[in-house]
């Protein structure tokens, strides 16, 4: 297909004019017309860069890409590599942020949602890309800690007592830990996102409410995936998802 057709049929899907960003969403790095090969991942660091140029890409597709708001626009050194890697190898990169996360069936949170079997029930934060809702059937927290690990193959970090009863659930996924406190009145018993500052341990110690960090990268694996698997459904191009770990 035309990178012009995915940029606009990704836009249109996304609804990417909607929201107010702190980067640009759509195409950032053109590169040839046209693409047989999408590789997709969370971060576009210089490991994915590599990794697709190995396999072949004609577009990377991604979480977290560049040019964020207040960053300093100079093209020097990390960047300059990364920018001069697709250039040198005329691949595209293409990344989606907010958009992404919000997606009812394709976002991050969605998806993380979908993986850990909770059941939706509203949204909630900036651009409503939170979530709130239930898990299907009542546990403890601990049962949902070991859960959770299970699934995305990472032990989270818990704050609050592991034989606490967990029926009500807040979540969104990547450094969403500001949402704690609106999780907390949206009455819920536990929230889950993938990153903990240090006031949240004392607001879940002085409300009771469970905080739940379950990893930047390892909650937000699961959307760009899912959008790369709907485009190679429906285009018929090749998809490939890297998933390059990242401890945080």
């Amino acid at each position: 297909m035309l990178l012009n057709e995915l940029r606009d049929y990704i836009g249109s899907l996304l609804e990417i004019s909607r929201f107010r960003d702190y980067c640009p969403n759509g195409v950032q790095v053109e590169g040839k017309a046209q693409l047989r090969r999408i590789a997709s991942g969370v971060t576009a660091s210089q490991r994915l860069l590599d990794a697709a140029a190995a396999w072949g890409a004609d577009a990377i597709m991604v979480h977290h890409g560049y040019f964020w708001r207040n960053e300093d626009p100079a093209v020097t050194g990390i960047k300059k590599r990364r920018l001069a890697h697709l250039l040198r190898h005329d691949v595209s990169l293409l990344a989606y942020h907010l958009p992404l996360d919000a997606h009812a069936e394709l976002g991050n949170n969605a998806q993380l949602g979908k993986r850990l079997g909770f059941v939706e029930h509203g949204r909630f934060g900036e651009q409503d890309i939170a979530c709130y809702g239930e898990l299907a059937q009542g546990q403890s927290l601990a049962q949902l800690s070991a859960h959770i690990a299970e699934r995305l193959q990472r032990v989270p970090q818990v704050v609050g007592e592991g034989s606490r009863p967990i029926r009500r659930i807040a979540w969104c996924t990547g450094a969403a830990q500001g949402y704690f406190e609106a999780a907390v009145m949206l009455g819920a018993d536990a929230f889950l996102t993938g990153e903990i500052s240090e006031q949240n341990v004392h607001v879940a110690q002085e409300t009771g409410v469970a905080f739940i960090a379950a990893g930047h990268h390892a909650t937000e694996r699961y959307g760009v995936r899912a959008l790369g698997e709907h485009l190679a459904s429906r285009f018929g191009v090749e998809h490939r998802f890297f998933d390059l770990d990242n401890p945080v």
